[in-house]
């Protein structure tokens, strides 16, 4: 099955086909931010929870929602193993997110402590040391790390679906022109706004093309023995190479093509151009507004006043927090 990231699929009369580009692109952005400056996962879970909602009203597949958590996945997945030699009792005591949690894998070096006093978990007890005292390192996971892991595979995923919802829903040109419309106040520090949409607005179609060339390449080197999933580190980097090689050649290849094809049809990025169609707001996009707003509102008063302090928030909310 073809990848459908960053690619457009012609779908019904659904809202997310009627609403302005524009109005996407911003919502694509908004939720980027906000949800890599969420501080609980019940605000990721709130962020997340309409894209997949909208995603399957949408594109009406599965599938593809499924096959989008590999490389978050993948990510985190990293990211615990990397935390698994880097998570030392010593911040499990400074950050006190479940220290009785900490299970010991392995341990380094002595160590001096250099200030007035810290807090440490040793073989099992959260213990408070003074200065001069010295203490071993332990490496090992905790909740903290899973914690960690677990917000860094929201974040990730949710970025990669509402980019996705944007490309699926959003022919290319039109994301051109919103984006050109965008940026229109750039036009006063003289920055070319029409060329810059129009970069991106390539890159993003040929994100599909490449991908699927890809798989293409993949396909024509595993019929000449290539084993792309067997082997070590070494048969693997020279396997990927007989597939990188080719793809940059084909890309290049591409952009040649491409670029005649424009200086053919008398294309001139710095001649001054009109539009036929105008982007106009209607109502379902002032509605969407609306609660995009709302919804801003609600997670800043959540970073700006959280639930402890006198926050409002229940202390059920605030104990999911983002450590």
């Amino acid at each position: 099955m073809k990848s459908v990231f960053g690619r457009y699929i012609p779908g019904d009369n659904s809202f997310m086909y009627r609403l302005d580009p524009r109005i996407k692109i911003l919502i694509a952005i908004f939720y980027i931010v906000f949800v890599f400056i969420s501080q609980y996962f019940i605000d990721m879970v709130i962020l997340l929870a309409p894209l997949i909602i909208v995603y399957l009203f949408t594109i009406k597949k599965v599938r593809p929602l499924i096959s989008m958590l590999k490389f978050p996945i993948f990510v985190s997945l990293v990211i615990l193993l990397v935390n698994i030699y880097s998570l030392t009792n010593y911040q499990v005591g400074i950050k006190g997110y479940y220290p009785a949690s900490f299970i010991k894998f392995f341990q380094g070096s002595e160590q001096k402590i250099n200030i007035d006093s810290a807090t440490f978990m040793i073989n099992g007890v959260l213990t408070t040391l003074k200065r001069g005292s010295t203490y071993r390192v332990e490496y090992g996971i905790s909740m903290l790390t899973l914690n960690k892991t677990l917000s860094l595979f929201l974040r990730v995923y949710t970025m990669i679906l509402s980019t996705t919802i944007l490309t699926n829903t959003t022919r290319p040109i039109l994301l051109t022109k919103a984006l050109e419309d965008l940026m229109w106040p750039l036009k006063f520090l003289f920055v070319p706004v029409h060329i810059i949409a129009m970069i991106i607005s390539i890159a993003l179609r040929f994100i599909p093309t490449l991908l699927d060339e890809a798989q293409r390449i993949m396909k024509a080197q595993s019929s000449r023995g290539v084993d792309f999933k067997n082997g070590n580190i070494k048969e693997k980097v020279v396997a990927f190479t007989t597939l990188i090689i080719p793809l940059f050649i084909s890309s290049f290849a591409k952009a040649e093509d491409l670029s005649n094809a424009m200086e053919t049809r008398g294309y001139d990025p710095y001649e001054k151009r009109t539009k036929y169609r105008q982007l106009k707001l209607k109502w379902l996009d002032l509605f969407v507004v609306l609660f995009i707003l709302s919804l801003m509102a609600f997670l800043i008063v959540n970073i700006i006043n959280p639930g402890l302090n006198g926050g409002y928030l229940p202390s059920w909310y605030t104990l999911l927090k983002v450590v």
